[in-house]
């Protein structure tokens, strides 16, 4: 069971949109739903072998996904990202509403869905280990129906695209996790698909490899090959640094789309770190009673006699400038004062929130 991140980002850290043009839909969403077979208690099944009790996987679910997007679905495990994900693979067929990958509906012609749509299975034990990567190429561009006087040539593409040496016949089994998720990706990419499902490509990374292979996806995956990839995470950096647009989900529905910066500008407070010298810190409170700060609460304090503490000050950048002119001029020594970024727990739990019930676009 994957572990939500929590780790803060900075707004700063934010990045609109490339285009300021809206480019082609890629993906179409409209009233989605799914629904399984609830698991019952051995009596209940006994007792009772022709009862169904069906829980929804997916609720009404509407989204539009653009091309050459990097769109991510965030949310607690059980939200729906799975069962949405193995709709749009074709692995499951949805009771009601309409998918289109490309224009093409998903559950009328499902063979001409995967001939540009690939997801990558973040499983590892889906490799052959005692073969090399050229030789776990070679068999998958057989199996997708790579023409066999180009399976050479195309083997030697995908491996070389993601940084993987196609003269190295080192077996797979002492890969690193990282050279192995690449593979995978590799093994993606035989088809040349122009969608891309990754379902937390990260998780089994260590923090370097991780953020190497974030870099890998933003640059090589997303800009030098158009793909559009849609990324189901628990992961705030992943979220945050590579997702144009996120949907934060909720028992099977969206109830917040937008890109990361805008959410967090909604959903969050506006809320700012203030350094100050242990005997001030009082005075900084002093900007609640200004109308200046709804909160000022002490958060630590370190052996140099300094304190830090964290202020929420509504109004934006002016406010913010404001904050600071009056600390200064009652004397209050200020060494930093910065914005707090929220985690991608915070986030996702300020939407269910404050719009649990709701969908906002």
């Amino acid at each position: 069971m994957s572990v939500m991140s929590t780790a803060v980002v900075e707004p700063s850290a934010f990045r609109p949109l490339q285009s300021p043009e809206t480019p082609a839909v890629a993906i179409r969403i409209a009233q989605l739903t799914k629904s399984f077979v609830a698991r019952r208690p051995f009596r209940d099944t006994v007792l009772h072998p022709f009862r169904r009790k069906y829980t929804r996987a997916l609720n009404d679910v509407n989204c539009e996904i653009f091309q050459g997007e990097f769109f991510g679905f965030l949310g607690a495990n059980g939200a729906g990202k799975t069962t949405l994900f193995k709709i749009l693979a074709t692995l499951v067929s949805p009771d009601h509403g309409q998918v289109q990958v490309n224009g093409v509906d998903v559950a009328a012609a499902p063979d001409e869905v995967r001939r540009f749509l690939t997801p990558v299975i973040a499983d590892e034990r889906s490799l052959r280990w005692r073969l090399s990567a050229r030789e776990n190429l070679r068999l998958y561009a057989v199996l997708y129906g790579v023409p066999p006087n180009d399976v050479k040539r195309r083997v030697d593409e995908v491996l070389e695209r993601v940084g993987l040496d196609p003269a190295d016949m080192k077996l797979v089994g002492r890969f690193s996790s990282g050279m192995r998720q690449r593979l995978l990706i590799a093994r993606a990419l035989i088809p040349s698909p122009k969608i891309l499902l990754l379902d937390e490509p990260t998780r089994s990374l260590d923090p370097v490899a991780a953020r190497d292979l974030r870099a890998f996806l933003r640059g090589e995956i997303c800009k030098s090959l158009g793909c559009t990839v849609l990324l189901a995470t628990h992961t705030a950096e992943e979220a945050f640094d590579l997702c144009d647009r996120v949907a934060i989900m909720h028992r099977g529905r969206p109830l917040a789309i937008g890109p990361t910066y805008k959410l967090m500008l909604e959903y969050g407070e506006e809320r700012y770190r203030i350094w100050t010298t242990s005997g001030s810190a009082r005075a900084v409170a002093s900007l609640v009673d200004s109308g200046l700060s709804t909160l000022v609460a002490p958060v630590a304090t370190e052996d140099d006699g300094w304190t830090a503490v964290d202020a929420v000050i509504p109004g934006g950048p002016a406010r913010a400038a404001e904050a600071i002119e009056t600390l200064v001029a009652r004397g209050v020594a200020v060494a930093r004062f910065e914005r707090v970024g929220m985690s991608l727990g915070d986030l996702i739990q300020r939407v269910v929130g404050t719009n649990g019930g709701g969908h906002h676009a």
